[in-house]
């Protein structure tokens, strides 16, 4: 590659590519993947940006503190929705960040996740039978999919079974960028929001053991968390714990479908799940468009091109991970791919606090099909969600 370093700038391009439905990528990602020159896109709101799509680049950008994800708040930050961003953990530097990210991050250790793993291995073994009892088919996202991260997540944060329906539409609002008016998704948002200021006036005034309880404790005991960050973790961990992991189940099933020798080897192999897992994770293009901006808050260079102090440069994971100067076949699924270091869940300070967590719930959704229904088969044309911010079947009816 280059080192010249390329100061004129280009024309932004319109970003993301159009890649139609489905889970493959663009033609247009084909010259990323032999150049890998960061490029200048637009997104459908918000101000211009540098693309990046080589994992290096991707490291750089997304563990070099000169890069800020706080000041998007104060900027046009490139987005999908005509709503600015809100703040939140998602948009704090160092040292807010650290502080915050210690507080919920004991919520989230392998240790205490582990122990949870039975559990969800019962609820989706016992979701499985639940679908063979009602005949030969059934509906996967509603049934199944949905099931098993709303029962996790809601279950940690303290949320009563009866209200989960409510709060899935208030999160489906909040990840879609134009299926709903503006207004619809701003009064969702508003209503998610009142619902948490509710529960957490309910947990102070009888606290139990849950995530929700704990972050009272720390904001009231403790003074180590405003009351507009208490609400705003409350929010965040609701929609990042259980839209992304539940469009992922749908996802993984789909691609190993459309690869049949791949799910005959799970099933004769359950034991090779996990590694199996983090290939999926690679290979599915789960995001509609790159993660979270980061902007420069001095010159800087980066992948050879000249990003000035105050640009934001946005990492499209879907491309980093089938960067070929890290992984081997990065087209194909290797299921039992070595040393699978994809991105999917970020880099650096702002990696997903829930990692493990989506890890443990995909490694057991995917072990109680592959036990119970080893024969599963996708049945008639699969409906995908549109406009929204993550790729994955909106409905799709599976048979045994």
């Amino acid at each position: 590659m280059s080192t010249e370093v390329h100061t004129e700038k280009p024309t932004a391009c319109p970003y993301p590519f159009a890649g139609g439905e489905g889970l493959g990528l663009s033609q247009e990602y084909a010259k990323l993947f032999e150049d890998g020159t960061p490029i200048r896109v637009r997104l459908p709101f918000g101000e211009p940006a540098w693309l990046v799509t080589r994992y290096a680049d991707a490291r750089f950008v997304l563990t070099d503190r000169r890069f800020s994800r706080h000041m998007a708040v104060e900027r046009d930050e490139p987005r999908m929705t005509p709503r600015p961003v809100p703040e939140s953990i998602l948009t704090m530097d160092a040292p807010d960040h650290t502080r915050v990210r210690t507080l919920v991050s004991k919520a989230f250790t392998p240790r205490r996740i582990e122990s949870k793993r039975e559990w969800i291995g019962e609820l989706a073994a016992g979701l499985v039978e639940d679908m063979k009892a009602q005949g030969a088919s059934a509906e996967l996202v509603g049934s199944y999919a949905l099931a098993i991260p709303v029962t996790v997540i809601c279950e940690l944060l303290g949320v009563p079974d009866e209200d989960r329906p409510r709060l899935r539409a208030w999160c489906d609002a909040a990840l879609s960028t134009n299926e709903l008016t503006d207004e619809e998704c701003v009064q969702s948002f508003i209503a998610l929001q009142k619902y948490f200021e509710d529960l957490i006036a309910q947990r102070r005034a009888e606290p139990r053991d849950d995530l929700t309880s704990a972050l009272i404790e720390a904001r009231d005991a403790h003074d180590r968390l405003a009351e507009p960050e208490l609400l705003g973790l409350c929010v965040a961990t609701l929609i990042g714990g259980f839209e992304t992991t539940a469009s992922e189940i749908s996802n993984f099933v789909y691609v190993l479908q459309q690869r049949p020798e791949l799910w005959t080897r799970l099933c004769e192999n359950p034991e090779s799940i996990p590694a199996a897992v983090e290939e999926l994770l690679r290979f599915v293009p789960f995001a509609a468009n790159g993660i979270s901006p980061r902007y420069a808050t001095e010159d800087l260079t980066v992948g050879g091109v000249a990003v000035r102090a105050g640009e934001p440069v946005i990492v499209d994971t879907s491309a980093v991970n089938r960067d070929r100067e890290v992984f081997d076949d990065a087209h194909e699924v290797v299921l039992d791919r070595a040393d699978n270091r994809h991105m999917v869940f970020g880099h650096g300070a702002h990696h997903c606090l829930g990692a493990h967590l989506a890890r443990v719930e995909l490694q057991e959704a995917l072990k109680a099909l592959v036990l119970g229904m080893p024969k599963l088969r996708i049945r008639g044309e699969v409906t995908w969600k549109s406009h929204m911010i993550i790729r994955a079947p909106k409905v799709m009816h599976i048979e045994w």
